[in-house]
Formats: C-alpha cells, structure tokens, sequence
C-alpha cells in the first residue's frame, strides 16, 4: 500500500535515520535569563527559599536533554553521552549553556536547546516569587557538528 501521498499533503512524519551513517555530533545552545540585581544577590546567596537555583536548573536541563524526544513531537530517541549544563551570572543575567554529545544517525541541536530552555524555565519557576517580571531571551543554537551537513558556527 502506497502512503507517499499522506505526507504531500502536509501531514507530519518522522524523517527516515536508517540509513545515516553514526556519526560524533554535538551541539552548544545558549539562552539567558534577565533578573534584577536583588534577586541575582538571592541567587548567589543562597536566599532564594525553593533552594538552590542554578543546582536544581543545571539538574533540570540535564534531564530535559534526555527527555527531549518525549516532549517534541518529531524528535528521535537518542542515547546521549554527554550533557553538560552551564552558567555564567553577572549581576543582572543568568547566562546559560548547555552542550550535549552522541554517537549516533541524527544530531543533537534539539537536546541542546531543550536543556537550556528548560534549564531557564527553572530559573524562572524558583525565582517568581521574589520577582514577577524574569525575563528569558535569546535562546539559541551556538554550535553543532557532525553528520552530513558538518559544522555550524554561529
């Protein structure tokens, strides 16, 4: 049975890995999160009361990267083998990077923003109460390498 003309006519299917060559990919994402200097002072403190901020983001991103699949509808599976969240603070903005790493038939770019995104979210979820007006911005793919298409730079 031939089902070709499902996807013409704009339905949504996953593209085809199978025959892509495994290959070493990786891909750098950033984003940031815009906060007065009172609450950064909560956030480098320790003050913030749900906790550690950049702790329970770093976790939260990390697990996003791995869940990514779960959550963006067209996104394969992948067995990460490495996800690295990281943040960079000056005294109005929690600069966040996340870089994740595999071996596989499909690239990594959507792990890497999904952790970042998420990694920002939960800055955001741990710091409303002491501040309405976060603002998130920016997000964005810096880097990726690997498979046919090669290296990207931003």
């Amino acid at each position: 049975m031939d089902f070709s003309h499902i996807n013409e006519q704009g339905r949504a299917r996953m593209v085809d890995v199978t025959e892509k060559d495994e290959t070493f990919r990786t891909a750098i994402a950033a984003g940031t999160v815009k906060v007065n200097t009172d609450t950064m002072s909560l956030i480098k403190s320790g003050g913030i009361k749900k906790g550690d901020v950049l702790s329970v983001a770093q976790v939260a991103g990390i697990m996003a990267a791995k869940k990514t699949s779960d959550i963006i509808p067209m996104c394969h599976p992948l067995l990460l083998s490495s996800v690295d969240v990281r943040f960079i603070l000056t005294d109005t903005e929690v600069q966040i990077e996340a870089e994740v790493k595999c071996k596989g038939s499909t690239g990594v770019e959507m792990e890497a923003l999904t952790a970042v995104s998420t990694a920002a979210l939960t800055v955001y979820d741990m710091c409303k109460a002491v501040q309405r007006d976060i603002e998130i911005s920016d997000i964005r793919l810096l880097y990726k390498n690997g498979g046919k298409s090669g290296e990207f730079k931003r």
